[in-house]
């Protein structure tokens, strides 16, 4: 079956959610957007590339700090609205030098909600 990226979703903006997990470990490693260039430029290079809302340029991950994404797979869901990326991670995904950007957990103990890193 082939698959055209014009069958995509994109929101409004013409971006689409992206997760990204460790293709060895099964860790989810972050979110982030994607748009046409920068699925195609990851395709290419099977470097994963993002598009940075805040720069609103594309974003090649780690292209400064060194924590690269090695492209496994790249995978839409059932809708063709959201993407799942499966790499190979050097070095942490996160900003603030964490395996996963999802390290941040709330657990209810006696009716409190608490925020536990």
């Amino acid at each position: 079956m082939k698959f055209e990226l014009s069958q995509l979703k994109f929101n409004e903006k013409g971006l689409m959610p992206a997760i990204t997990q460790d293709f060895e470990s099964g860790t989810v490693l972050m979110l982030a957007w994607m748009n046409v260039d920068s699925i195609r430029q990851t395709l290419e290079t099977k470097r994963v590339t993002y598009w940075s809302r805040s720069r609103s340029a594309l974003w090649e991950k780690g292209a400064t700090s060194g924590h690269t994404q090695e492209l496994i797979e790249l995978r839409f869901d059932c809708d063709n609205d959201a993407i799942l990326l499966l790499v190979r991670q050097k070095g942490p995904a996160c900003h603030t030098n964490r395996t996963s950007c999802f390290f941040n957990k709330l657990i209810n103990e006696n009716e409190t909600v608490i925020l536990e890193h």
